[in-house]
């Protein structure tokens, strides 16, 4: 044990003990086509600069709105192995376990469909365009991507989609990095994904809020962790077409998934496995949906086109 880890338990032994709490530091920056947060406890300026290059480096690599990045180099490799940054060979890892953890209700390789809907541009920048080969379809063959060291070959017509994952790993991966440059805590919030870590600013846990989905000024309640992630998914946001269609695909027929669900709220331990679970609740049964959740070491919360709000079992242990 170093020197400085000797240092940073003495520390968090005395905030569990309600004598200090160490300083924090936030901001708040454009991110992934809207606005996230980045909250540091006992770091400085440094640290959070920091932080904000690892995520913006996340978001180069993985958006499908430039065709310089990872993400559309190798939808646009058509089979040829392509090399890419170590951390996308993470979110592709992240992106399979998602397909078998959610039983295929999460499949990444739809975004043929999704264009085809008429999602093409970015929300937040027109001129940002998404195009793919002609030889793309839907679905794509995930299970056929095919990773050696950083060299990533996918079949011909296979396309991948970050997504939500994207904004939920890039949680999980700024905030070990926060924790690795010697700070006591750290949260990270990018486009609702909220991801945290360590110490608390009180010292006890991190309280955070529920937003209501009719009224986003406004919160239907708060729920309390030490660790872990709260994910909210929305088929209220990112809306697009004449027919204002969303971007929740149902894998079973390729569009925009019909359910009464407005908002599907996940407790999980990280932001890539509350990411992986957070779609299912869109094309399953709510209340089947919630039954299944406390099996996946998860804990959930719907809200329903007529405002009512239906939970987990265990969603209490949060509150």
């Amino acid at each position: 044990m170093t020197e400085r880890d000797i240092a940073r338990d003495a520390v968090r032994a005395a905030i569990a003990q309600g004598t200090s709490l160490p300083a924090a530091v936030s901001g708040r920056r454009e991110i992934m086509g809207g606005w996230g947060t980045i909250t540091a406890v006992g770091a400085g300026k440094a640290v959070l600069d920091e932080a904000w290059a690892v995520a913006h480096e996340l978001e180069r690599l993985w958006t499908r709105f430039d065709s310089a990045s990872d993400v559309q180099r190798l939808n646009w490799a058509e089979g040829t192995p392509t090399d890419v940054d170590p951390l996308t060979i993470r979110l592709i890892d992240e992106l399979k376990k998602a397909a078998i953890v959610s039983g295929g209700d999460f499949d990444p390789t739809l975004l043929p469909a999704l264009l085809e809907m008429g999602y093409t541009a970015s929300l937040a920048d027109a001129s940002r365009i998404t195009t793919l080969p002609a030889s793309a379809r839907t679905p794509g063959n995930l299970a056929g991507i095919v990773a050696s060291g950083t060299t990533v070959t996918m079949p011909r017509g296979t396309t991948i989609d970050a997504g939500g994952m994207g904004k939920g790993l890039a949680g999980d991966i700024v905030c070990a990095r926060v924790l690795e440059l010697g700070a006591f805590g750290v949260m990270t919030e990018f486009l609702g994904d909220i991801v945290v870590a360590g110490a608390a600013p009180d010292g006890v846990a991190w309280r955070l809020g529920v937003e209501n989905p009719f009224d986003t000024s406004q919160e239907i309640g708060q729920v309390r962790i030490s660790r872990g992630a709260v994910v909210t998914s929305s088929q209220r946001k990112r809306r697009f077409g004449s027919d204002s269609r969303h971007h929740l695909i149902n894998p079973a027929d390729a569009r925009s998934a019909e359910s009464d669900v407005q908002t599907a709220t996940i407790i999980a331990g990280t932001g890539a496995h509350a990411e992986a679970l957070s779609k299912s609740a869109f094309v399953r049964e709510p209340q089947a949906f919630l039954d299944w959740l406390p099996g996946q070491n998860a804990a959930g919360l719907l809200v329903l086109e007529d405002g009512s709000q239906i939970t987990s079992s265990n969603w209490e242990t949060y509150r």
